[in-house]
């Protein structure tokens, strides 16, 4: 079965990250969908195995973090590749505009709030940096975060950098695992897969005005978006630049991401004391009398 390299899509910290510089059509070493979705499939296997022991063992959370244009392939990515896993230790996070009460907080509150416990997978599928994307972009927005006035310096993109490559320097810090997948589409597929939405009755609700207008802003979010990639890919927390124009591809690299990053954990079941052993096995002997005695 075909590997995927790694290394390949990170985005080294450090470094300064042109989104032009990644290909998007990109399929690594897949020669067809069949090879990619054959190894979705059998990472899917593994990773319900090692949630499971994730989950038991209780000590750390795991954030995985989803961003990328409108079509990208976000909310199929999720839906494929947790399909096999206990939805009991995975919770789902979606950001869109903020609401009255978000906007009267600072702008990591609503994350913060979602933050997955220990043992569990949070999913945010778009997160805290869409500051970095929608608001930068549309920096009117910022008006509406209700901001002091020092807090609107020029410096304001270089200071949320800073401050959200400390948040996640501190949640690591803490025990949280963070994975971070920026989903690379290019802006010809998005076209396609927009059409797709308008010209198929069962998908128009996924699609609407403001994001064919937005396609406008195409060229500004991906100046952003290499910003961001650039200046919060670190070395606890590094971006994954994933290829997009293909969703078979992009399911498969994200399952396999996931799953090496669990098995670098050397997970096991927790294991019980010998007197908690003793213990059951008078519980056992207790169970196996009451049948005896029916």
């Amino acid at each position: 079965m075909k590997a995927i390299d790694h290394a390949r899509l990170v985005a080294k910290p450090g470094q300064t990250i042109h989104l032009r510089d990644f290909d998007p059509g990109s399929t690594g070493k897949f020669d067809n969908k069949a090879d990619a979705e054959r190894k979705l499939r059998a990472d899917i296997e593994r990773l319900s195995a090692l949630q499971d022991m994730f989950y038991a063992q209780g000590q750390r959370a795991m954030l995985i973090v989803f961003q990328g244009m409108d079509a990208a392939g976000k909310d199929g990515a999720i839906k494929h590749v947790m399909s096999g896993v206990n939805p009991q230790g995975v919770d789902v996070s979606s950001f869109k505009t903020p609401s009255t009460e978000e906007l009267a907080h600072d702008y990591l509150w609503r994350s913060t709030k979602a933050l997955p416990q220990r043992g569990r997978i949070g999913i945010f599928n778009r997160s805290y940096y869409e500051e970095l994307g929608v608001v930068r972009v549309h920096a009117e927005l910022l008006a509406g975060e209700k901001l002091p006035s020092e807090a609107l310096a020029p410096n304001v993109w270089n200071e949320r950098f800073q401050d959200i490559a400390a948040y996640e320097r501190y949640l690591t810090r803490n025990g949280t695992l963070i994975l971070k997948f920026f989903l690379h589409l290019s802006k010809d597929e998005q076209r396609k897969r927009l059409l797709d939405r308008i010209d198929t009755p069962e998908k128009n609700w996924k699609i609407s005005a403001a994001d064919i207008r937005e396609r406008a802003y195409w060229d500004a979010y991906q100046h952003a978006y290499g910003e961001m990639l650039t200046h919060t890919s670190t070395a606890v927390a590094p971006w994954y630049i994933v290829p997009a124009d293909h969703k078979w591809f992009t399911r498969a690299v994200v399952a396999d991401v996931i799953v090496a990053r669990l098995e670098q954990l050397a997970l096991a079941y927790p294991r019980v004391s010998d007197e908690q052993r003793a213990e059951l096995v008078a519980q056992r002997a207790e169970l196996v009398g009451e049948n005896e005695r029916a």
